[in-house]
């Protein structure tokens, strides 16, 4: 799993070689105390037994390494991830079946109730998990804000043997899905940027006899209210009403902190278009704090843990809200960890997966042992090849 310290540790305090240093710190530390846990039970016990001991293990790491500020929650979690994907997946290789096909009462000693509070009493996970994967499943191709969309946009071609316009990746991988970064403080841009990528790929969708696609928003946390949000979203309906129409959802526009900014409510955004919290999911209080402040759903990232997404994934299913799966930019196995949570949560209709974008080599070795996970066909991955032992690959 990528450390992703510039994603998870945003600070301008430390130097990011400081703040990832302590992120591995951290892993090999919690690494070690879990060599020397003595209890026993499911993963889910066993993961929130050793989680209890992340802050302090932060707190000393930071010490240790006279890091000027407090680890955020988040890169924790970051750096446990990997330990607990190690722990659900020899948890299912033990017993020779899948991860997510001992959830059920007959594997796990304590029910969701005790996990994420009374509404779940009597629950168990199997309740929010499937048998078997998806078959297929779409893909999320990212379009950056500096990526090229045209030829014109390209002052020198790369000829690294990768598409590099918008209508080649379309052309090449049969793309259905396009996430578009944003910047969230340029509102004519943002709105030029979204005409501009709808344009594009409209024109070369319909040389290929294409009808249907959608589109994700990611603002990057950068709207300072919703107004902003809900300012684009009328120019945008006004500009390229098609173009609104292919949105799907929208991904966490203003700043992380919750609590530090309670005016940042979605409810009037909400009501236009799914809009999602990423870096602000952290643990139920959050997810109850964003449907409170109007938020209408959750993405759900396996380098936040294997335990909290399936946790997190219960309850907004539980909830009724909107839910979907980001990566990291995970390349190799954590791309296939990543995509097993979209392939295994009912309500989730597609997979993000930037690392066959921005770092392909990591996929060396993997796209060769499972080629229908890294071969992109009409905009799908064929993701019933995650039906292996453990974590499934």
């Amino acid at each position: 799993m990528p450390m992703g310290n510039v994603w998870a540790w945003p600070t301008s305090a430390v130097p990011g070689e400081q703040t990832l240093q302590a992120m591995i710190t951290l892993a090999e530390r919690l690494t070690d105390t879990a060599g020397k846990y003595a209890g026993r039970g499911h993963p889910l016990d066993i993961t929130q037994d050793l989680a209890a001991d992340h802050d302090s293990a932060a707190t000393s790491v930071v010490q240790q390494l006279g890091v000027a500020e407090a680890m955020p929650r988040l890169a924790q979690l970051v750096a446990a991830s990997p330990l607990e994907a190690a722990i659900h997946d020899a948890y299912g290789r033990a017993l020779g079946a899948n991860s997510y096909d001992v959830l059920g009462p007959e594997f796990v000693h304590r029910g969701l109730g005790d996990y994420l509070g009374e509404d779940f009493r009597g629950e168990y996970l199997d309740r929010y998990t499937l048998r078997s994967p998806k078959p297929r499943m779409p893909l999320y191709h990212l379009v950056g804000a500096l990526d090229p969309l045209t030829d014109a946009d390209l002052p020198q071609r790369l000829n690294d043997g990768l598409p590099e316009t918008l209508p080649e990746w379309i052309r090449a991988d049969g793309l259905r899905r396009l996430k578009i970064k944003l910047n969230g403080d340029d509102l004519a841009w943002d709105v030029q940027r979204v005409v501009a990528v709808d344009r594009v790929a409209a024109e070369t969708q319909q040389a290929l006899n294409v009808n249907e696609w959608l589109y994700s928003l990611d603002f990057n946390e950068r709207c300072a209210s919703v107004d902003y949000v809900l300012e684009f979203l009328k120019q945008l309906g006004e500009q390229a009403p098609a173009a609104l129409a292919r949105v799907q959802y929208i991904e966490q526009p203003t700043h992380r902190d919750l609590k530090a900014h309670p005016h940042n409510r979605m409810h009037a955004a909400a009501r236009i278009k799914p809009v999602v919290i990423d870096e602000s999911l952290l643990d139920l209080e959050s997810l109850l704090l964003c449907r409170e402040m109007g938020y209408s759903g959750v993405a759900l990232k396996a380098c936040k843990g294997q335990t909290e997404a399936l946790l997190m994934g219960a309850a907004a299913q539980k909830y009724g809200m909107f839910l979907c799966v980001q990566d990291l930019t995970c390349p190799g196995a954590s791309f296939l960890h990543s995509a097993t949570l979209s392939a295994r949560i009912p309500t989730i209709a597609a997979i993000e997966g930037n690392a066959r974008q921005y770092c392909p080599e990591g996929n060396h070795g993997w796209a060769a042992r499972f080629p229908g996970m890294f071969d992109v066909t009409e905009g799908t991955l064929e993701t019933s090849l995650l039906d292996g032992p453990g974590l499934g690959f």
